[in-house]
């Protein structure tokens, strides 16, 4: 049920999981940063969503500008991600990490009013982004380290579908603001800069204390586990860096960049979808809002799936199924079930990936590395992604939307064959 194979190395902590039980429920933490995740994406997905229009339509900048931006908006935590996950497992206090990078995102949206030029766009960006990539590693690993690991699809899915709900309301909430506001942008980008700081009350006043965090026990109570700051000696680089000694670290961390070099931002699919469907601006902001809905209601489904099936099968379906939104968008004539067909094919595929890869690495990182391990994988995939922006932002303007979209089909189509070979399950599978 793993992306590779079931059979852990010997630091890894698989007899506590056993230990854990079958319980079904979801730990209380998961639930606790669900609602900070949901409460920050109504906030971040408020700017995201009118973002896109905002820069090219507005400020007047080219594709290539844009994917310039777009690249360091999901990519510069790329380099911060390792930073924020060894200090999580350093210091022992994932909350602590994660509240600063929540912290720093807040901070950044009222700035978002204040800028126009292309240096103070990417400066405030840049520091976003900063800020997603020191919560994010602390964050998984709170998840991961409060459930057992034949429950971490389950898990990572109900927290990805909290999250996806603010994800939902974001864009909702951005549409009708730009309807009724006379300065639409300026309003919301204040008013999702209040909606952050409220994320960040929520995690500070209801998350656990320091590092450790409790999971469901046989009996359905709850059992806390990590320990103490002071009971285990600090966690050094080079114990961390030791972790791409594991193989099956290393080829999720190889497979990630490679899938994620060919992954399309959702700013420029949407933008895509806009111009070969005929949508007017006024209906711009609603488009992630599908992605979002098909992503809520498949979360939970497909990360309870993976558990039981494979997540490398999962996984390399959710690829699948987003390669089949780039022929639609490539091929499909523009009828008004388009976007429809390509928003469910693309939620489709965050559903079945997003939440799988962070709990494949349950079997395979031990618990008090386990914010760097997750850091690891998920550095691979935002510097990825942020080359990814950078070039399909580039071919856009030299080539035209059409031949650069082809190109990242082509080049999905080829990672997603090497990266079935590279996560081919070995030993014991299921």
């Amino acid at each position: 049920m793993y992306l590779t194979d079931r059979s852990a190395p010997a630091q890894a902590d698989t007899e506590q999981g056993r230990r854990r039980g079958p319980g079904r429920k979801v730990a209380p933490v998961v639930l606790v940063l669900g609602s900070v995740s949901l409460i920050t994406d109504i906030s971040s997905e408020m700017v995201t969503a009118v973002l896109p229009l905002y820069l090219v339509t507005t400020l007047g900048f080219t594709p290539l500008v844009f994917g310039t931006l777009d690249g360091v908006y999901n990519g510069v935590s790329a380099l911060v991600q390792l930073t924020g996950g060894h200090l999580a497992d350093r210091v022992r206090n994932h909350k602590l990490l994660a509240g600063l990078g929540y912290g720093l995102s807040a901070l950044c949206k009222p700035l978002l009013l204040l800028v126009s030029s292309i240096g103070a766009l990417g400066t405030v960006l840049a520091l976003d982004r900063t800020g997603k990539g020191l919560r994010t590693a602390p964050r998984d690993a709170m998840i991961s380290l409060s459930t057992p690991s034949e429950r971490q699809g389950r898990a990572f899915g109900v927290h990805r579908a909290m999250d996806t709900t603010g994800a939902m309301l974001g864009p909702l909430a951005a549409f009708f603001i730009l309807r009724a506001a006379t300065d639409g942008y300026d309003a919301v980008f204040g008013v999702s800069a209040c909606v952050a700081v409220l994320g960040v009350l929520v995690l500070v006043l209801f998350v656990p204390r320091r590092g450790q965090v409790a999971h469901t026990d046989e009996a359905g109570g709850t059992a806390e586990t990590g320990g103490t700051a002071e009971s285990r000696p600090p966690i050094r680089v080079r114990e961390a860096l030791a972790l791409l000694r594991l193989p099956r670290l290393r080829a999720l961390a190889v497979c990630a960049a490679l899938l994620g070099l060919t992954t399309v931002s959702d700013a420029f699919v949407y933008l895509l979808l806009q111009r070969r469907a005929g949508i007017a601006d006024e209906w711009f902001p609603l488009l992630p809002l599908g992605t979002a809905a098909v992503f809520l209601l498949l979360a939970v489904p497909l990360g309870a799936l993976a558990d039981r099936v494979g997540r490398r099968a999962v996984f390399l379906a959710g690829h699948a199924s987003l390669l089949t939104a780039y022929a639609l968008l490539l091929w499909a004539p523009a009828t008004p079930a388009l976007p429809f067909l390509v928003l469910a094919l693309h939620g489709l595929f965050y559903a079945a990936t997003d939440g799988v890869l962070p709990a494949a690495l349950a079997d395979i990182v031990p618990e008090q590395l386990r914010a760097s391990g997750l850091a690891i994988v998920g550095t691979s995939q935002a510097l990825a992604r942020f080359c990814c922006s950078l070039a399909f932002g580039a071919a856009w303007t030299v080539w035209g939307d059409g031949p650069a979209l082809a190109g990242s089909a082509v080049g999905l189509l080829c990672c997603a064959a090497v990266a079935g070979m590279l996560l081919r399950p070995s030993g014991e599978t299921r």
